[in-house]
């Protein structure tokens, strides 16, 4: 390292600085720089080491020489993989080549030789079913992905002919597969190429929910000479939603429905399946697409299963609509993935509606009719109209009625015109009088609508008012006593409008004028109270005149029977006729007194007017 010339190296003081750990060392003699023990480049690749010579005096014989050393790497490290054991999930359906995990190793090697490039490699793979080499691993990335388009192996023929003839031209076939699976071939070769690939995606070759990979790491690159390490791959494998739903069959029907078929019946079951093996992506949804823009039926899914029930929702009208053709598409909740739905996810359900023999329809619920009950007999209330559904065999429709109970009516068969036939009584009824009409068809079996009509009987003054109650045992006292009186009262069936107030009066005898008085208390009574102060105690027969108040008076008499007693204590017939015999003779004497006073006062003033008299 040093030569010796320059500096008598018995007399030099050599030190070595940047060698803490002794690693290195200078022979004082020879000056050459030597190890003292075993370099580790990956603890530390590179130093840096300063010499100076002094003399015994101490003093430099040169000034300080650098010394940069460099370890070279040898390949004394084994990859180590990250993990003992790598775990991944490939979901069916993944795209060939793509990556869905990594495996990853470290060498401790200089990484700028080939010491510490490393190379990933699949040792094995179980279950080997569909393929053994199902998988593949990027050699530098440790990226772990389903063979890139599936390739397995290569096949390869030669032909001894001219390759520039036909002869020399090979095609490929897969004959037969081990294991079968249950329809055609898991893989497909290539007629020309015969480069065989799997035949579906991952869903369609039966594989397995676990594999189990063996990974070498190598560093060198793989080349002999090198180290490697192992490791074990779990591969998990889940389902994805790749199989659409599909029905069963693409055309359901036809049912035939009746058209009077009730509201919620149920017309029918659909199913349809799904070859995902997850719940979550087998859920089958149904729809209707078209044919049942008025809502006419109802579908309800039944998603775990896969089935679908069709209900009636609204009534069916076979004169509307004779057939329905429903288009049915069923659908996941999870989004479809690496292929769409196609003709299978969609079918047809068809409902025939059966006619049935439908009731005829009338014009109205509820005819109203306002009539006098004085119409003329013969006149027509109205005409009742009626429909038959069936437009397409109808039958004429016939009339009758029902509830006719005063037998006031008629109705003709073919027109429903209705006729007044007898006499209308206000009263009977109580204002209104209602009947049914029914309309009926011809069908088999027949039937029949119906419809009410209130005819509003008004009223007419023909019923004069009369008296109520039974005055029998009612009675007076004579002679009269002061405030007696006997209450009766007057009732006519016509309406109020027809009716009160009522006149009482007597009827048109001076004797019963004379005996009798009539004082009004309201509308509908009256008092009845003796006219003089005496009548002859019996029985009394009392003519009274009821009268309404209409511009057309109805007049009626009534008789009112009357007991006069004779009063306690008062004077027997004969004495009261002496008694006024008396006071009438009394009473005559007295107006006789005066007459022939007032005469002769009338005589005397005559004589005087004699006696002044001019001679």
């Amino acid at each position: 390292l040093i030569k010796g010339n320059e500096w008598p190296l018995c007399q030099a003081d050599i030190h070595l600085a940047g060698n803490e750990e002794g690693l290195f060392g200078i022979d004082p003699e020879s000056g050459m720089l030597y190890l003292n023990r075993p370099l580790d480049r990956e603890k530390q690749a590179f130093y840096t080491l300063q010499v100076t010579v002094k003399d015994e005096d101490k003093q430099l014989f040169f000034d300080p020489v650098t010394i940069t050393i460099s370890v070279k790497d040898e390949n004394d490290n084994m990859p180590v993989l990250t993990e003992e054991m790598f775990s991944g999930i490939l979901s069916k359906g993944t795209k060939r080549g793509t990556s869905f995990m990594y495996v990853s190793a470290i060498d401790m090697d200089d990484p700028s030789t080939p010491n510490a490039d490393l190379w990933y490699k699949i040792l094995s793979q179980t279950p080997s079913q569909p393929s053994e080499n199902m998988f593949q691993v990027d050699s530098r990335t440790g990226a772990i992905s389903l063979s890139a388009e599936g390739k397995i192996p290569l096949v390869k023929a030669e032909d001894a002919d001219d390759p520039k003839t036909n002869n020399a031209k090979i095609a490929y076939e897969i004959l037969r597969q081990e294991p079968q699976v249950a329809e055609g071939f898991s893989f497909h070769i290539g007629r020309d190429t015969g480069v065989v690939t799997l035949q579906d995606s991952l869903q369609k070759t039966n594989a397995a929910k676990h594999y189990r990979l063996l990974v070498l790491a190598a560093d060198r690159a793989g080349t002999d000479g090198g180290f490697s390490s192992t490791c074990t791959v779990l591969i998990n494998v889940v389902d994805v939603n790749d199989s659409p739903p599909v029905f069963s069959q693409t055309k359901f029907g036809p049912f035939s429905v009746p058209e009077d078929t009730e509201v919620g019946t149920l017309i029918t079951t659909i199913t349809a399946t799904d070859e995902d093996e997850e719940m979550k992506f087998k859920l089958i949804n149904f729809s209707v697409e078209s044919g049942n823009e008025d809502g006419t039926f109802k579908i309800l899914s039944n998603p775990q299963n896969g089935t679908a029930s069709i209900w009636l929702e609204k009534e069916l009208d076979y004169e509307t609509v004779q057939r329905y053709v429903l288009v049915v598409s069923v659908s996941n909740n999870e989004e479809l993935i690496g292929k769409e739905q196609d003709a299978s996810s969609t079918a047809t359900v068809h409902v025939l509606v059966k006619d049935v023999n439908e009731a005829p329809v009338v014009a109205q619920e509820r005819y109203e009719v306002n009539i006098l009950e004085s119409v003329e007999l013969g006149t027509v209330l109205l005409a009742v109209k009626a429909t038959d559904p069936d437009i397409f065999h109808t039958t004429s429709l016939s009339y009758s009625l029902r509830n006719d109970s005063m037998s006031w009516l008629s109705i003709d068969e073919q027109s429903g015109e209705v006729r007044v036939i007898q006499a209308l009584d206000r009263e009977m009824v109580q204002d209104v009088y209602t009947v049914q009409v029914i309309a009926q068809d011809k069908g088999s079996p027949s039937m029949t609508g119906t419809a009410d009509i209130a005819i509003h009987i008004l009223d007419v003054n023909d019923n004069a008012p009369f008296l109520v109650g039974d005055y029998s045992k009612s009675y007076l006292c004579t002679p009269q006593r002061e405030k007696q009186s006997i209450i009766i009262s007057a009732f006519d069936p016509d309406g109020t409008e027809n009716s009160v107030p009522f006149i009482f009066a007597l009827a048109n005898s001076p004797m019963l004028r004379r005996n009798w008085r009539i004082n009004l208390i309201n509308d509908t009574h009256a008092y009845l109270t003796m006219g003089i102060s005496w009548l002859e105690p019996g029985v009394h027969l009392v003519t009274i005149i009821l009268k309404d108040m209409t511009i057309c008076l109805c007049t009626s008499e009534g008789e009112c029977i009357l007991e006069v007693r004779r009063m306690e204590g008062k004077p027997t017939v004969i004495s009261a006729v002496s008694i006024v015999v008396g006071t009438l003779g009394t009473i005559g004497l007295f107006v006789l007194i005066i007459f022939v006073h007032l005469t002769l006062l009338g005589a005397n003033k005559k004589k005087k007017r004699k006696a002044c008299e001019p001679l």
